[in-house]
Formats: structure tokens, C-alpha cells, sequence
């Protein structure tokens, strides 16, 4: 019999003690944490999914491979259309505010009267962001560029709301607001969170805003069908914001799906293409290039990057010893871009407690603040700052350039970069031949890098990667000129400085590498740019990382989201499953009665329970062959030394300590025990979390008169099952006499399950029952008298187990009489009979990889008999709580 250290299981409170901690941690300007629910990409082969499976002929798998591929097209049309509709009224919306600000520059310059025209672009940009603000208040998902979350929904885990069609609306009709107010965000990253939101909500054809209209699709009505359709939907929103469909299937490759396989591929590839080209036929026919020319790729066009010399002088796009130079760019580039991620993590860490834990109002007039901010700099810094320039005689965009404030035929070097959209203003580094003048880059670059970090945060849809593009440009642009003025540096066309200076920087805030070089090749049209691109995402990756994290990741971080990397640390071979599990658990059995389910649905929050049965253990009595060196002895040793057993009931414990006469002591004493870590997603304590009128305890089983006669409908060979079933569901999980429980200040061990006759027990795990299953089961009343057998219980088919899918109705809804809850549930049929599984002594490394990889929600622990001692969910498996296990088991091995 082993004992479990508190070491080796670390329980976290809910409900009462989570708002207690709450309270603490804000008293300790501490980050509020929430829990976050799991996905469940695992296939359940229970019976109604075999059935399923055994019906289907070669015409309907033909004919459901072939909606997949028509729900593929759909979703990457749809993705185009959305950024269609954004580009549209973002373009029109930004001409429409520059040229009345234009008239009036051109009108009050001379008369003075430039505060009018101050307020007028006041007036404009504040207006749009409240508007933008107001529909992030109206669905608060919708703030930022929504990439954090659906790279955290792609790895499995459930954040609300992300891909409602509420959520859609506010993205895509916010962020045009916010481009168009002059704010310095993007709408690149909104389009991906579109795309992802399209990519879940096609497939099931029906939404919760138009919850009366109802569709008889039955196809894809799993977790793991819509996560296909999402990663093909954030493809896409790459592929139609940068016109780069390769670039888009390997940007859900990198920074999504943490499950990968070729057919998924393709769908991804085809999905991407319909978007790119359904963006660029209406685009090309909205702008005048005619329709059907195909001349507008994606939403951001980085133009044709060539040399413009006279002739006879030496013009290369760049050369072998550039590269040097872009090695240079690309460290530094990194340096800045993890300054950017450290201001903006401090940053959102004060809007977390101090802005977004406040009123509404308050992140409204917050967003207001930056809008106005960034409207006084932009004005001002021209008419002060900004140097007058010649026009050059050959230029790629002649009437992109501004002549503000300054005289016939010189343009305004600041004003052209700030009075320009965003996307305006890189081509103009990228490619305008007159040269901007050193001060004039400097301050654009200070003013951008800072503004930029302010706003990504702001209650506001905002994308990343145009603001990083034009600020990392200028940087770029900077050191060309520079290079030009002071070291006669001229053979290398500047343009590409500004792409190398932009790929530096945006590579050092968010850390991709492999879809990003694609991306950018894809943009600029120019395969010669591969190699000095990958050198310098790859140095500023590295850079980057000496100091912190990708933004992405540590906006993650920052909402508490238990995200799985993509490999556990070496370091973590020190820690085995039995370290990391948790022990004290709520569990089923095969034959159980209905208001048991009831009563442990609605006193959990678990979202699956294991199914098992009782064993009684053999006792061990001395035998003629018992003798040291003996080898059956021996061998009987080190199979009891390699057992593993005993788990802790839940709801055992939770009577135990409720019902005990000195309650407040002993209360005292298991608070003081279970020693608490940061608050983790869904981390339950056995102790302390219901009244203590509950009187639910383990599943109640059926008598043993009937258990004898009482079979399975369904002929299933669960090791044993039936024959456990009928002998051992007799033991009476209400008796507090059965179960001893030893609580020491250093350790919890867990003696052993008693009957009433003084014998031990086991429980042998048979498979997993999920909530929603359970929940299903009850709605459609599937369960039997006791005095019909298991034979008389109705059957449910697939489609009738998935028809609520993905919002199964919640058990407090679900009416039932006193006779149904009487009745018995056979749960066999519908549990999932071949869970993965993994040893007590598994090292977590591989444990990480399988739970991760298999994109699994929960993992029964076993011993080598095939008795349940834990289970481990995503919580156990987070760097935070390894770490603290870790140190836990190192300080234990101190003492």
C-alpha cells in the first residue's frame, strides 16, 4: 500500500476559497486569474460512435468528404468577403477624414487658423475610436487582434465567446472604426480572428444569435472537426490580409494547431486560395483595375521593390556583403521589439487592475485618451518637426506624398509618413526615392515605437503587424540613410533597409520565423528577399528571446491562460506522473443511479468522470514458497512495491470533514496541509467547497440482488466489466467507517478503502464519461427500472448524443421526477472504453507530449493492474505548476 505525499498532489480550492483568493491577490496587486475549460479533440469510440462508424458505406464517407471540402470553400470565401467589406469602408472612411482635413490645412495655413483643423481631426478620430471602443464593450473578446486567443483555442482550450458571431461583428466592424480614427493599429490581425471565427461558425450552421433557425446538418459536430475548420479559417485571414496563402497555412503550422496531418494540410492550402482569390476579384473590380484582373493580392501591398538609378550607376536590390549589415539590423531589431513587449506587458498588467476591473466608462475614456494622444502628436509633429524635401523627378507614388506647410514642388517628409494610412506610409519608406531626412525618421520612429505600445491593449480591435511593419521601416529606413549620408553607402537600394529594418522588428515582438519569412516574400513579390529575411527573423528571434517572450505568448500569460508549449523542459525528466496527478477524485460506476449522476454534476465542476469498479484485494497470507530469494516471493515484491493504489474519494473526504464533531479544527488542519500554488484552471479541493447537508457521496450502485441478473445491453468486453459489475457494486459508499484518512502536516496518505468486513479495495478504471454525455443521457432519459434489467434501458444514437453540440443544456434545466431519479443508468454503452492511459512512473515529458500532441482534455493514471490513482488534465501540465511541483519534490529530497 503506498501512501501519496502532498508533494505528489497539490488540490486547488473553488467557489468560496477562489473568491477569498481573489480578494488577496488584488490586495497584493496581484493578476486576477479565471478558470479556463478544455476542448475535447479526442475521439469517444463508445458504442453509438462505433455504430456510427460500422453505417457508414464508401457513399457517405464519399459524400462527407465532399461537404468538407464545399464548408472549406465557403469559409474561405466568406473570409474574403469579410475583408473585402473591411477595406472598403476603411479606405473610404480614411479618404473622406484627409480630405477634409486637407481643405482645411490648405484653407486656414495662411489665415492661421490651424486649431480649426486641429478639432476637425479631433472630432474625426475621436468619434471612430469611441465607436470602436463601444462595440469591444459590447464584446470584450473583440478588443486586440485576437490572435493570443485563437492561438489558445487551436491548442486546445475553450476561451468564451472567441468564436461567436457576436464576436465577428464587433471585430470586423471595430476595427475598421479604429483604423479609419488614426489609431496606430492594423487591421492584418483582426482579419485572422474573422477568419477563425467563420472557420468555426460555418460548419455547424446555426448560431446562438439566430438560435430559431435551425439547419438538419449532422455533419461535424465534434470539437476536433470544428479546430480543423478554424485553423483553415486563420489561414485565411492571413492569406486575404497579406495575399499570402503559403504564408497563411504556415502561420496556423507555427503559432496554432498543436495537432498537424496532410490532409488538413491541403483543406488549409485550398481554404487560404479561396480567400486570396475571392479578396482579389473584388477588389481589383472595386478599385477600377476591372473585374477578373486579379491585380490586388491582399489588403496590405508592399509594391515592386527595383532599383531607379541613372544609368551606369551600380543599383543592387542588396549583395553577400549586405548581409552583414541585415545581421546587425536583425539583433538590434530584436532588442527593440522585447523593449516594446516589456513596456506593453507593464502596461497591461495596470490595465488589468486598474482599468478593465473598473466600470465600463472608464476603458471607453481610455481608449478616448489615446485617441487623443496620438491625434495631438500627429498633427503637431509635422507642422514643427517635419523637414521640406524636393520632389524627386522618378518616384513609385508620386501623389502619396504630402506638400504640407511647405512650398510648391517639396513635400513634407514627416506629414507624408503621418498623413498617410499606415500602409500608405511603408510604401513610401519602402520605395520613395527622395530621401528622408535623419531627424525627421528618428522622431517618426520614437513617436510610432511609443504610441504603438500604448495602444495594443486599448479597448479597441487592433492589429499588430502593420504598426510593428511601419515602425520597424522607419528603423530600417533610418539606418539606410545613415549608411548613405556618413559611410557613402549608396549601392544598395534603401528600400531594402526599411524591409529588412520592418522584418527585424515585427520578428522581435512576436517571434515567428517560419511564416513570416513566407509571408513577407509573399508580400513584396520578390523571392531574392528569402535568405536576408530568414537571417534576420532569426537573429532577432534569438535576441529577443535572451530577454522575454513573444507578445503574444505573454498576453497568454497575462490572462492566466493555461496554454501547453510545445515541449515540456529537460528538467521536468525529474518529475513522474504520480508527482503531477491528481488523486482526490469524483468517479462513476458501470450501473449507477440517476440521482447519484445528479447529485455529483451539480456538486462538480469536473467535465469527465472515470467509470470504474470495486476490486476487493486478495489477502496476503504467508505461503509455503514465502521465503527470502525465493523467486515468486521476489517477483510478488516488486509487483506490491510497483502498485500504485487507492485513490482518494472526493466526496469521501468532502464527508469526512464536513460531518466531523470538530469541524473547525480539523477544517483548519486540511486548509493548513493542502499547501496551495497559484491559481490554476479548474483546481478543485477536496476539503472544502460544499454544505455539509450534501448527501451525495460516490455514485450509489444498485442492490446486489439486482446486480446479479443486471447486464449491459450491449455485448462489450471491458475486462471484467460485467462480472465487477455484478459482485462488487454491493459495497456501501455512504459508510464514513469504510474509509480511513490519515492528514498529517507533512503528507496525506491514504490508507486504504475499507468495507465494513475490514477488507481492502481497489477501484479498476474501464473507461471515461464526459459531462455532456452524462447530461445527454438524462435529457433523453436513457435509464431503466431496476426491477427490468439493463436490458429494458432505450438507446441513443450518435446524432442523438451530438444534436446539442457544441452547447449541451445544463443540468439544473433538465426536469426529472422522483421516480426517474430512482432509475438506473447503464453507462457502459456510451463511456469511452479505451482512454489513453499512462503509468504513475511515466517520466512528464512524455506524458506532455502525449497529452499535448493527442490534444486530450483529461489522462487516467494506472497502475500495472489497471487500477485507477489519478488523473492528470491540462492544469497539471502548465510550466507553473510543474515548476512548483518540482521545487516541492527537490525541497522534500533536502529534508
Amino acid at each position: 500500500m503506498a501512501s501519496i505525499n502532498d508533494i505528489d498532489r497539490k488540490d486547488y480550492q473553488e467557489m468560496g476559497m477562489e473568491m477569498k483568493k481573489t480578494l488577496h491577490s488584488q490586495q497584493k496587486k496581484e493578476l486576477p486569474r479565471k478558470d479556463y475549460e478544455s476542448l475535447d479533440y479526442d475521439v469517444c469510440y463508445n458504442h453509438p460512435f462505433s455504430e456510427m462508424m460500422k453505417s457508414k458505406e464508401t457513399m457517405p464517407l464519399v459524400h462527407q468528404n465532399l461537404m468538407r471540402w464545399i464548408v472549406t470553400f465557403i469559409i474561405g470565401v466568406l473570409t474574403g468577403l469579410v475583408a473585402v467589406f473591411i477595406d472598403f469602408f476603411v479606405r473610404h472612411l480614411t479618404n473622406w477624414k484627409f480630405s477634409v482635413i486637407e481643405t482645411s490645412i490648405k484653407h486656414c495655413t495662411p489665415a492661421g487658423c490651424l486649431i480649426i483643423t486641429l478639432l476637425i481631426m479631433l472630432l474625426f478620430n475621436v468619434g471612430f475610436t469611441m465607436i470602436a471602443s463601444a462595440l469591444t464593450i459590447i464584446e470584450p473578446v473583440a478588443a486586440g487582434s485576437g490572435i493570443p486567443e485563437i492561438k489558445c483555442y487551436l491548442n486546445g482550450i475553450k476561451v468564451p465567446h472567441v468564436v461567436r458571431l457576436k464576436t465577428l461583428i464587433s471585430k470586423a466592424v471595430g476595427v475598421l472604426f479604429s483604423v479609419a480614427g488614426g489609431l496606430f493599429v492594423g487591421k492584418e490581425g483582426p482579419m485572422i480572428h474573422s477568419g477563425a471565427i467563420i472557420g468555426a461558425g460555418v460548419p455547424q450552421f446555426q448560431s446562438i444569435a439566430f438560435r430559431r433557425i435551425k439547419f438538419n446538418f449532422p455533419y461535424f459536430r465534434t470539437d476536433r472537426d470544428k479546430r480543423d475548420f478554424v485553423s483553415g479559417g486563420a489561414a485565411a485571414g492571413v492569406a486575404a490580409a497579406f495575399g499570402a496563402p503559403i504564408g497563411g497555412v504556415l502561420f496556423s503550422l507555427e503559432e496554432g494547431s498543436s495537432f498537424w496531418n496532410q490532409s488538413l494540410t491541403w483543406r488549409t492550402f485550398f481554404c487560404s486560395m479561396s480567400a486570396t482569390f475571392t479578396l482579389n476579384f473584388f477588389l481589383s473590380g472595386i478599385t477600377g483595375y476591372g473585374w477578373g484582373t486579379f491585380n490586388q493580392p491582399g489588403l496590405i501591398n508592399f509594391g515592386i521593390f527595383q532599383c531607379n538609378k541613372k544609368g551606369g550607376e551600380k543599383c543592387d536590390l542588396w549583395n553577400i556583403q549586405d548581409l552583414l549589415i541585415f545581421i546587425v539590423m536583425g539583433f538590434v531589431g530584436g532588442l527593440l521589439g522585447a523593449w516594446f513587449n516589456a513596456l506593453n506587458k507593464d502596461l497591461t498588467k495596470h490595465r488589468i487592475l486598474h482599468v478593465n476591473s473598473k466600470s465600463k466608462i472608464v476603458r471607453l475614456l481610455e481608449a478616448v485618451l489615446v485617441a487623443l494622444g496620438t491625434t495631438c502628436i500627429a498633427f503637431f509633429c509635422p507642422i514643427y518637426l517635419g523637414t521640406c524635401k524636393k520632389l524627386p523627378q522618378v518616384t513609385h507614388s508620386l501623389n502619396e506624398t504630402k506638400n504640407y506647410f511647405c512650398s510648391e514642388g517639396e513635400y513634407n517628409d514627416m506629414a507624408t509618413l503621418f498623413f498617410n494610412s499606415q500602409e500608405g506610409a511603408i510604401k513610401q519608406l519602402f520605395h520613395l526615392d527622395g530621401a528622408f531626412s535623419l531627424t525627421s525618421l528618428g522622431i517618426f520612429f520614437t513617436c510610432f515605437y511609443f504610441l504603438a505600445c500604448w495602444t495594443y491593449g486599448a479597448s479597441v480591435p487592433s492589429g499588430l503587424f502593420v504598426p510593428c511593419l511601419l515602425c520597424g521601416a522607419s528603423y530600417g529606413r533610418f539606418v539606410g540613410e545613415l549608411l548613405r549620408s556618413y559611410a557613402n553607402y549608396d549601392h544598395t537600394y534603401h528600400g531594402t533597409f526599411a524591409l529588412i529594418g520592418a522584418a527585424s522588428f515585427l520578428g522581435g515582438v512576436v517571434r515567428m520565423t517560419i511564416s513570416l519569412t513566407v509571408i513577407l516574400i509573399e508580400s513584396t513579390n520578390e523571392i531574392s528577399y528569402g535568405l536576408p529575411i530568414m537571417i534576420t527573423l532569426m537573429v532577432a528571434k534569438w535576441s529577443g528571446d535572451l530577454f522575454n517572450e513573444g507578445l503574444y505568448d505573454i498576453h497568454i500569460k497575462l490572462k492566466s491562460i493555461p496554454l501547453l508549449e510545445w515541449s515540456a523542459p529537460l528538467e521536468m525528466y525529474k518529475l513522474k506522473a504520480q508527482h503531477i496527478m491528481e488523486s482526490c477524485l469524483s468517479y462513476l460506476y458501470p450501473h449507477t443511479r440517476v440521482h447519484s449522476i445528479i447529485g455529483i454534476l451539480k456538486t462538480t465542476a469536473h467535465n469527465a468522470f472515470p467509470v470504474v469498479t470495486v476490486d476487493k484485494a486478495l489477502p496476503l497470507t504467508p505461503k509455503d514458497y514465502d521465503y527470502p530469494g525465493n523467486p515468486i516471493s521476489s517477483n510478488e515484491e516488486y509487483a506490491r512495491s510497483k502498485t500504485m493504489s487507492f485513490v482518494l474519494s472526493e466526496q469521501r473526504v468532502r464527508s469526512a470533514t464536513q460531518e466531523d464533531p470538530h469541524e473547525g479544527e480539523d477544517l483548519g488542519q486540511v486548509e493548513s496541509t493542502v499547501r496551495l500554488l497559484p491559481r490554476q484552471p479548474q483546481r478543485h479541493d477536496c476539503t472544502d467547497r460544499y454544505s455539509s447537508n450534501s448527501s451525495i457521496h460516490s455514485a450509489s450502485a444498485p442492490s446486489e440482488s439486482f446486480m446479479k441478473h443486471a447486464r449491459p445491453r450491449h455485448n462489450f468486453n471491458f475486462g471484467g466489466i460485467e462480472e465487477e459489475a455484478s459482485n462488487s457494486m454491493d459495497i456501501d459508499e455512504h459508510s464514513e467507517d469504510s474509509h480511513h484518512n490519515q492528514i498529517t502536516s507533512s503528507s496525506v496518505n491514504v490508507t486504504a478503502d475499507m468495507s465494513t468486513s475490514g477488507e481492502q479495495q481497489l477501484i479498476t478504471l474501464h473507461g471515461i464519461i464526459l459531462r455532456s454525455q452524462l447530461v445527454t443521457l438524462l435529457k433523453k432519459k436513457i435509464f431503466y427500472l431496476e426491477a427490468e434489467g439493463s436490458s429494458s434501458q432505450p438507446q441513443v444514437n450518435f446524432s442523438g448524443m451530438t444534436e446539442d453540440y457544441p452547447r449541451f443544456p445544463d443540468i439544473y434545466t433538465i426536469p426529472l421526477s422522483r421516480r426517474d431519479r430512482e432509475k438506473i443508468v447503464d453507462v457502459t454503452p456510451y463511456m469511452n472504453p479505451c482512454p489513453y492511459v499512462v503509468f504513475p512512473w511515466t517520466p512528464v515529458p512524455l506524458v506532455f507530449n502525449l497529452f499535448r500532441t493527442m490534444g486530450l482534455r483529461h489522462l487516467p493514471v494506472v497502475n500495472n493492474k489497471g487500477q485507477l490513482v489519478g488523473i492528470i488534465t491540462r492544469a497539471n501540465l502548465t510550466h507553473e505548476y510543474m515548476e512548483q511541483c518540482l521545487e516541492n519534490l527537490e525541497n522534500s529530497h533536502e529534508h
